[in-house]
């Protein structure tokens, strides 16, 4: 049994493809390896990969947008399942570049449900994301609630992929399961999100930028856990479905005692900017993860303060500081 894992020198999907390696398992990954950040960050995680020593890891650098590759590569591998994480990130980069947003995150949806229809894929597992909640008060965010009002584009292709998903599962009886998850960040993240922003800015001695005056609040997951819930619901055997989980911890932390954690962690005072919200983006994220847990028994458990030092551990050794 082989899994293909889209998106595999990013953030998540290298952690998802490195636990499945360690495990003597098969694993396609699949990537163009895009400059929207470092691209030397990606081959470091591709070099990481190459190295695990157990399992069979082979890689394509190609989008999930070109169809025909990625039917090769699938056939040729003889893929059974699919982890669907490449994706255009980020809610703010959305506001100035709708257009790729739609060409990934659905034309290239659309590609990975035809693959799997066409191919009899046992199980697709897919990417959603927090924001489809849009900036809903109604905490925690359940699945269970109406998702109708999203407030960027970003978060506005990833529920139609969820609504693209639940057509696949009505009309061709494909197993698909979708996971929101909940501001993902350890080892290997990603250097555009506030983990690497915040760290670095310390270090430099220069300000860090906190928008909405520092009011928000986010439900700060950490890498292993969201690995292991993907893990879970990857292995599960239940009979072909369609559903959606959170990924969460299931605790919102405000932004500026986040910004005290680390600040103890590094033994630095930063200098805060405080700026006013910024497009699209939201006050508050609140994962309700009980049926993740009745599910799959399975609930998040590191602390803000464990994971910020995993993260803290990691970028000392690899920019060597």
């Amino acid at each position: 049994m082989t899994t293909l894992v889209t998106g595999a020198a990013g953030f998540i999907g290298f952690h998802l493809s490195k636990r499945l390696l360690e495990r003597g398992e098969a694993v396609v990954g699949l990537d163009e390896v895009n400059d929207y950040y470092d691209i030397g960050l990606k081959e470091a995680r591709l070099s990481e990969l190459n190295e695990v020593g157990y399992g069979e890891f082979a890689f394509h650098r190609s989008s999930i947008e070109d169809y025909e590759t990625l039917h090769k590569v699938c056939e040729a591998s003889n893929v059974t399942k699919i982890v669907n994480l490449a994706a255009q990130a980020s809610v703010r980069y959305s506001v100035e570049n709708p257009g790729k947003y739609v060409q990934s995150n659905i034309a290239g949806f659309v590609n990975i449900l035809e693959l799997s229809r066409r191919l009899g894929i046992k199980h697709l597992v897919y990417a959603s994301s927090s924001s489809v909640y849009g900036d809903s008060h109604s905490v925690p965010f359940s699945t269970s609630a109406p998702v109708n009002k999203p407030v960027s584009v970003y978060a506005a292709t990833k529920l139609a992929d969820e609504l693209l998903a639940h057509v696949y599962y009505h009309q061709y009886n494909l197993k698909v399961t979708g996971l929101r998850f909940f501001t993902v960040y350890g080892p290997w993240g990603r250097p555009d999100m506030s983990p690497f922003l915040f760290l670095d800015a310390m270090l430099r001695g220069e300000s860090i930028q906190l928008f909405n005056n520092g009011r928000h609040k986010r439900d700060f997951t950490y890498i292993d856990d969201v690995i292991e819930g993907v893990v879970r619901v990857l292995d599960s055997d239940q009979d072909a479905d369609c559903r959606v989980y959170n990924i969460g911890r299931g605790e919102p932390v405000r932004l500026l005692d986040y910004v005290k954690t680390m600040e103890k962690l590094v033994g630095v005072t930063s200098r805060k900017k405080l700026m006013p919200m910024q497009a699209g983006d939201v006050e508050e994220t609140f994962a309700d993860v009980d049926p993740l847990e009745a599910d799959f028994g399975y609930r998040p458990q590191t602390t803000l303060a464990q994971g910020l030092e995993g993260f803290v551990g990691w970028y000392r050794s690899y920019y060597r500081l």
